[in-house]
């Protein structure tokens, strides 16, 4: 009998000879499979704006050599004949290698995710950077214990007492830290949402200011007068928000009366020189001029024009260039503003003793 026909655990040493080959060819195969296909998709990935392929290429090269190991490994073990008892713990062996390598692409998808949230060229703030490292480490615990026990119901574990164990505890926990819990889950919800950012100049009920920080629990808002403005994330949620970094264009309202004693022809006059006045101010357009009402000490009119920025100074700079072109017309024209006034009649229906 030659050597090769020599029996070796129930198999014929050349067989074993030919499962170390496979092996060898197997886990050379995988590794070329990997590194041509990252070097065929990468430039293709690059040239397009579509995020789907980047996620393949990451997979791709998340894929563990140890991963392919076992898998040339499983190849080779259909050439030999191995006993059940074996073969069922290399196939669980085979699983949790599995498992391990389905949480590092998810940990590697996650990352991928959280990265592709910033603009091109741009570098999150400490605020957005911390509410995404939570959603980050809620997403992979939850990717962890999810293989965990998907591994352990395959290995015949009965995991529904630890199933239930984990959902009771977990209602504990919630109930003990509602209240900051609520803030966190409510961070994450305005670094999704974008109802506002850092830097925006917000109204919530009567308070107003630039928000300086959006923190995992409260967040900073800078008011007008100076000081600084501390929000519940919650209460915000539940606030109606005023986001002014959004508006295209701001809408100005404003009155002003003229004496009772105006002609009608200049009283006729007067739309149509307010309007050219708003009109020869650059980023202004006028919507309407008109003689709105008769008041009780004066003739009212009322204007309405867009300034096309949102920064306040500039309205208010916009607003006096307005109004002291109005005075300079009204004082040229001889048309007087009104202010309030009273007229007295004194009817003497006897004489003086």
């Amino acid at each position: 009998m030659s050597l090769v026909e020599t029996q070796v655990l129930g198999n014929l040493l050349w067989r074993w000879i030919m499962a170390l080959v496979v092996t060898a060819v197997a886990f050379l195969i995988f590794l070329g499979i990997r590194m041509l296909v990252v070097r065929r998709l990468t430039p293709k990935a690059e040239a397009t704006r579509s995020k789907l392929d980047d996620a393949v290429i990451l997979v791709v090269r998340k894929t563990g050599s140890l991963f392919l190991l076992l898998m040339a490994l499983y190849v080779a073990t259909l050439c030999l004949s191995i006993p059940p008892h074996v073969a069922r713990i290399f196939r669980q062996l085979l699983l949790i290698g599995f498992c391990l390598q389905v949480a590092l692409w998810g940990n590697a998808l996650i990352k991928f995710w959280i990265i592709g949230r910033a603009r091109p060229g741009e570098v999150m703030d400490k605020s957005t950077a911390s509410a995404y490292g939570i959603l980050a480490f809620l997403a992979r615990l939850f990717l962890w214990m999810s293989v965990f026990l998907w591994l352990l119901s395959n290995l015949g574990v009965n995991i529904t007492a630890v199933v239930a164990g984990l959902g009771i505890g977990g209602i504990a926990i919630a109930l003990a830290v509602q209240s900051i819990l609520g803030d966190v889950l409510n961070s994450i919800t305005i670094v999704l949402d974008k109802p506002f950012e850092v830097g925006d100049f917000i109204t919530v009920d009567n308070f107003l200011g630039t928000v300086e920080r959006i923190g995992i629990k409260t967040t900073r808002v800078r008011s007008l007068q100076g000081e600084q403005i501390v929000f519940s994330n919650t209460d915000l949620i539940h606030s109606r928000i005023q986001n002014f970094k959004h508006m295209r264009e701001r809408r100005i309202q404003f009155n002003f009366g003229v004496v009772y004693q105006t002609p009608v022809e200049k009283l006729q006059r007067i739309p149509g020189m307010v309007r050219q006045i708003i009109e020869s101010i650059e980023g202004t357009r006028c919507d309407r001029v008109h003689f709105k009402s008769l008041g009780d000490s004066a003739l009212m009119l009322e204007v309405v024009y867009y300034v096309s920025t949102q920064d306040y100074n500039i309205y208010m700079d916009t607003q006096q260039a307005i109004n002291l072109a109005l005075c300079k017309q009204f004082e040229t024209e001889g048309i007087e503003f009104a202010y309030p006034t009273r007229t007295l009649y004194v009817n003497q229906t006897g004489s003086p003793v």
